[in-house]
């Protein structure tokens, strides 16, 4: 220390003291000296390791990061696909790869109800045919020749005609019940496919089981309009067709009652009906197709009777009776299922565009809806 109280200067050395007459004012023209206490930072390279005068480094300032945002799925491709379809109003090839993928993704499911379903309807219908045996009256026409009368004729006809109509009952009847049972079945799988759930074939049944009885008596309910339909003309027909055709999906999975499914698919159908029947008639055209390329095989002699002697009626034997139910099974089995499924998720797709059912579908299946535009 000096004896002004200053800093000392290094050792041996001595602060040098102002020699009388010197004034201890700066001189003109020699600049002011900065008398700040803080210290100049170092320029260049040495003003990165700056340190304060404490001895703590600067912190860098932080990096300016914007916050995270939310993403919420394309309208563009809709609210995603957890399941078969994806959610948004879907186009046809949409409806018709839905079915598709619900036959490949739960095809044990599928082909096993429609295998039971099958089995039980060509059982039935083998079962009918057999009791009501119209080969004789076919053998007695056979047998008249070119020598009978008419009144003969008109006979023998009239018997096969009632045979006719005896058999057709029982496989209209054995159809309704395979029907019924199908589509309870696969409308309850459908409901947890497009939501990509993990159902088993014990839950789908044990759900569907309630409803099976009432949904017999709709399905028979749409099955008399459309006959009554079509023997008036076509076009009657197609109306109760059309409207009607979204009933049993609609009574599977909204529990209503049999009458208020039947005004749901109307109110469903209604502005849309031509998109509906054109997608109806082409899943039933598509699945009488296949079936037919199915069963030829299995229908060989009466298929060879076409091209036979046109004056011989053709009778079938018990083993072609048999031999066709076991093509039906098969066709059924594999065919059966698509117009089901399609019904089905038409029925869906209906929903999607009139009462933003994909919006409820996407929340039930765990996606993140985005929220509603906002006002000016």
């Amino acid at each position: 220390m000096t004896e002004t109280g200053g800093p000392s200067g290094p050792e041996g050395t001595e602060t040098p003291k102002p020699q009388a007459g010197e004034s201890t004012q700066p001189q003109a023209d020699t600049p002011a000296q900065p008398q700040s206490d803080t210290p100049t930072p170092p320029q260049g390279q040495a003003a990165q390791q700056w340190q304060s005068p404490s001895g703590a480094t600067t912190p860098p300032l932080p990096s300016y990061q914007p916050p995270p945002q939310q993403q919420y799925p394309n309208w563009k491709v809709g609210l995603g696909r957890p399941g078969v379809i994806p959610l948004r109003p879907l186009n046809l090839t949409d409806i018709l790869d839905g079915a598709v993928t619900a036959m490949r993704k739960y095809w044990r499911m599928v082909f096993g109800a429609a295998a039971v379903t099958a089995v039980l309807t060509a059982a039935i219908n083998l079962v009918g045919l057999l009791l009501v045996d119209t080969t004789g009256d076919l053998e007695q026409v056979r047998d008249l020749g070119p020598a009978a009368t008419d009144q003969e004729l008109m006979n023998q006809m009239v018997g096969i005609l009632g045979g006719t109509l005896a058999t057709s009952f029982i496989t209209l009847v054995a159809t309704l019940l395979g029907t019924t049972v199908l589509t309870g079945f696969l409308t309850v799988l459908m409901g947890k496919a497009v939501l990509g759930k993990p159902v088993t074939f014990k839950e789908a049944a044990k759900e569907a089981a309630p409803r099976l009885l009432p949904l017999l008596g709709l399905t028979v309910l749409y099955t008399l309009a459309i006959l009554v339909g079509a023997i008036f003309c076509l076009l009657p027909a197609i109306i109760p067709y059309t409207f009607w055709a979204l009933a049993s999906p609609a009574f599977i999975l909204e529990r209503g009652t049999v009458m208020e499914a039947f005004r749901r698919s109307v109110k469903l159908v209604s502005g849309m009906f031509w998109r509906v029947f054109g997608i109806l008639l082409l899943a039933y055209v598509i699945s009488s197709f296949l079936a037919s390329i199915i069963t030829i095989p299995f229908s060989f002699s009466a298929f060879l009777s076409i091209f036979g002697n046109l004056d011989q009626i053709y009778v079938p034997s018990t083993g072609d009776l048999i031999l066709q139910s076991v093509g039906t099974v098969i066709a059924q089995t594999i065919v059966g299922p698509f117009t089901a499924l399609v019904t089905v998720i038409l029925y869906i797709d209906q929903r999607m565009r009139r009462e933003g059912m994909d919006i409820e579908l996407a929340r039930a299946a765990g996606i993140q809806t985005p929220p509603p535009p906002q006002a000016w």
